[in-house]
């Protein structure tokens, strides 16, 4: 699950820029990870980093990362998140968030960059739920990446401003279904009927699908009929460093 973009640019407090400052400065960000299942072999394909706060004077991860912004620094913790990410999920396939302002600087590219050095598979997550005009502007940033074997996956399908357009545009690897599309989902609703034809979509364009958020086994079952190639959320557990092990639903250690 990637960090969206606020509506709006409220003007954070001095304590909230200042403590900003004081994480990135002392590189100061924590990471949990959130595995992805390969639904057919029911095994762990890769995992998702998440960045978390460590100061409580944010209120959540989304509020960190539109100080970041307000700061001036938010290509620093992007790269500061993929760093802790990088040095803490060793020997696995990692999915990493990045927050659309990234773009706006030259960090991404940098052969220096964190990523670069991973050497399991990478995969960038580009959210969905973010108007067009930023994917405009990251086109070259996102084939310079994929030319050094980086590949990408566009977030939150089915959120803000879904736009099947993003698919066809940047070719993704990857596309995840948002959770919103997910929650209470059952073989006998109009809404699994409306994703069978997404998924079908997602794949006759050469994208494989996550289901994002599955929160209970009945999702979960419903999402395999669905076809989707991973799955994703709380019914294998919470988020936690170091990467937690993937245990199937119904299945012992």
């Amino acid at each position: 699950m990637s960090v969206r973009v606020l509506a709006a640019e409220p003007i954070y407090s001095a304590e909230k820029v200042r403590a900003i400052h004081e994480a990135l400065d002392s590189e100061f960000v924590d990471v949990v990870f959130q595995p992805i299942a390969d639904v057919r072999r029911r095994r762990l394909h890769a995992y998702e980093a998440l960045a978390r706060p460590r100061s409580q004077v944010f209120a959540s991860t989304p509020e960190m990362f539109e100080v970041a912004i307000q700061a001036g620094r938010i290509a620093e913790l992007g790269r500061l998140h993929r760093d802790q990410a990088v040095k803490r999920a060793a020997g696995y396939s990692l999915f990493l968030n990045i927050h659309p302002h990234e773009f706006d600087y030259g960090w991404l590219v940098r052969p220096d960059d964190p990523m670069f050095r991973h050497r399991w598979p990478v995969t960038l997550e580009i959210t969905e739920s973010v108007p067009l005009k930023y994917f405009t502007q990251c086109h070259s940033v996102l084939a310079e990446i994929r030319r050094k074997g980086i590949s990408l996956a566009i977030d939150d399908l089915g959120a803000g401003f879904s736009n099947l357009k993003y698919i066809s545009d940047l070719e993704p690897e990857i596309v995840k279904l948002d959770r919103e599309l997910i929650a209470g989902l059952s073989q006998e609703s109009r809404q699994f009927r409306l994703l069978l034809s997404i998924v079908a979509l997602c794949h006759s364009m050469e994208a494989q699908v996550i289901a994002e958020g599955v929160e209970t086994e009945a999702e979960l079952e419903a999402s395999v009929e669905l076809g989707v190639d991973f799955a994703q959320g709380y019914v294998f557990g919470r988020p936690a460093d170091p990467p937690p092990d993937l245990i199937w639903p119904g299945t012992r250690r």
